[in-house]
């Protein structure tokens, strides 16, 4: 297996195991482990990342977005997540830490939604509920208060947003990563 193959392999094996060290954590009422691991692998990512500057941005835009997203599902109501400290009212720390690692994969792993608006929005729509029913069904992580459908709904529109949005913005400060400097010889006299 070639270098890049095997970081791929990792980017995406690292995060899926933050994903259940912070769900499962979460489910038995602690936000730490899901916040260390996550902090762990982000902190790992970015030493190793050929996309450096790419992925801190995209850090800056995710963390946000997921205060934004989980927050308002808090916030009214539709799920109760499980250690959900700092409030019940605001999208807990150890899934803005799941936020924050799920940058990381941006312009590694899920390059491939890279300028594939649709195909991104379409994954997030599916893929973001989906693990949340995971997170749910499987570790009591989150509970969906009825109408369950209105909490999926939400997040099924969040995550259609967001994920286009952060792979268009993967794309575009990944490539401003790889262009050269260039120096002017005028500037230089």
């Amino acid at each position: 297996m070639n270098e890049a193959r095997m970081k791929g392999f990792a980017n995406f094996a690292g995060y899926q195991l933050v994903w259940f060290c912070a769900v499962i954590a979460a489910g038995r009422g602690l936000a730490w482990p899901g916040v260390l691991a996550a902090a762990v692998f982000v902190l790992w990512q970015l030493a190793l990342s050929e996309h450096r500057g790419a992925d801190a941005r995209l850090l800056a835009v995710a963390l946000p977005a997921g205060a934004l997203i989980d927050g308002a599902l808090a916030a009214s109501g539709a799920a109760a997540y499980a250690a959900p400290w700092p409030s019940t009212a605001f999208a807990p720390v150890w899934i803005l830490g799941l936020w924050c690692a799920f940058a990381m994969t941006l312009t590694h792993t899920l390059r491939f939604l890279h300028g594939r608006v649709a195909l991104a929005a379409l994954f997030g729509a599916i893929g973001g509920p989906l693990a949340y029913l995971g997170a749910s069904r499987g570790w009591n992580a989150v509970e969906f208060v009825p109408p369950r459908w209105a909490a999926l709904a939400w997040l099924a529109l969040g995550w259609g947003v967001a994920m286009p949005v952060l792979a268009q913005l993967a794309q575009r400060w990944s490539r401003a990563d790889r262009m050269p400097l260039t120096v002017d010889a005028q500037v230089l006299r």
